[in-house]
């Protein structure tokens, strides 16, 4: 998965064939370059005479591809259940003059650097996972999506705790081939799945519902600078899950799988790894037993 190169000063004929409603291409501007991806900025005067800016992400490759449909079907996902809450989707598809080079195409929003309003934000957060619903009452997703180039395990299940493990088993493959093995790491890992992860997650089931986006483990890292205020203001609108007091110790358990993802993104990052074997430590030792015998589902 390779960032495209195909995007000079005028936009490929299937990427104008997306926006009839433009008169004139004004100005490309680059909005910067990763690994996977281009982003750029296009300025344009509509037939009606007004100014409208778009997005436009831009990759190579079969891997491109699917990132950029993971991209583009989970957007509109979204978009229909929260409309307003995200740039639109507008379209996805492949370059006529480069067939191997892939976009996507959406409204563009700037992008201001502060944090939002933790009350409106949650709201809105609680409304996509309120109302969102599986087509089939399964965890998962119709089409792959990705976290940068990682393509994450989306396979539908009917079971959240085997939905997250093997998610979680399939980026552990990933982080181990990019970043090599970790003798601490695979220590932890028997009581990781044997132990911690039935111990956090089966008492939830039949409890919770398939959701988009289904949890708040990213809002833990500090990197990402959501405090407290954002988690107290969410759960003003849905209330923590049962068992309340496993609540801690399940968002640590579910931001292990972002800062995985951070590893295998970042592997030269030691601290990601890092701050993952210190919070499976803790996990791990203060849940050793797992299940109680007595637990009933």
């Amino acid at each position: 998965m390779e960032p495209s190169s195909a995007l000079g000063s005028d936009l490929d004929p299937n990427i104008l064939a997306e926006l009839p409603e433009v008169e004139k291409l004004l100005k490309i501007s680059g909005l910067g370059v990763s690994a996977w991806a281009t982003k750029s900025r296009i300025s344009t005067l509509l037939k009606d005479g007004t100014n409208q800016d778009y997005y436009l992400k831009t990759t190579a490759g079969d891997l491109g591809r699917a990132a950029i449909n993971g991209e583009f079907e989970s957007m509109k996902a979204i978009q229909k259940v929260v409309p307003g809450f995200i740039a639109p989707a507008i379209a996805q598809g492949s370059m006529k003059n480069e067939p191997d080079c892939h976009f996507y195409l959406g409204r563009y929003l700037p992008i201001i650097d502060e944090l939002v309003e933790p009350s409106s934000f949650c709201e809105q957060i609680a409304r996509l996972h309120r109302n969102s619903v599986s087509p089939n009452n399964k965890f998962g997703f119709h089409t792959v999506t990705f976290n940068g180039d990682l393509p994450q395990k989306i396979d539908y299940s009917d079971s959240w705790e085997s939905f997250f493990a093997d998610g979680f088993r399939h980026m552990l493959d990933i982080n181990t081939e990019r970043a090599g093995p970790s003798e601490e790491l695979e220590a932890l890992l028997p009581t990781f799945f044997e132990k911690v992860i039935p111990r956090l997650l089966r008492p939830l089931e039949g409890r919770i519902k398939p959701s988009l986006v289904h949890e708040l483990g990213n809002w833990r890292p500090e990197r990402n600078k959501f405090s407290k205020a954002y988690f107290n203001a969410y759960h003003t609108y849905i209330p923590k899950a049962s068992p309340e007091e496993d609540y801690e110790d399940r968002i640590i358990l579910y931001s292990l799988r972002f800062n995985l993802h951070a590893a295998s993104l970042f592997p030269t990052i030691l601290g990601f790894r890092e701050s993952i074997i210190q919070d499976m430590t803790y996990l791990v030792e203060k849940y050793p037993e797992g299940l109680s015998p007595d637990f009933e589902a």
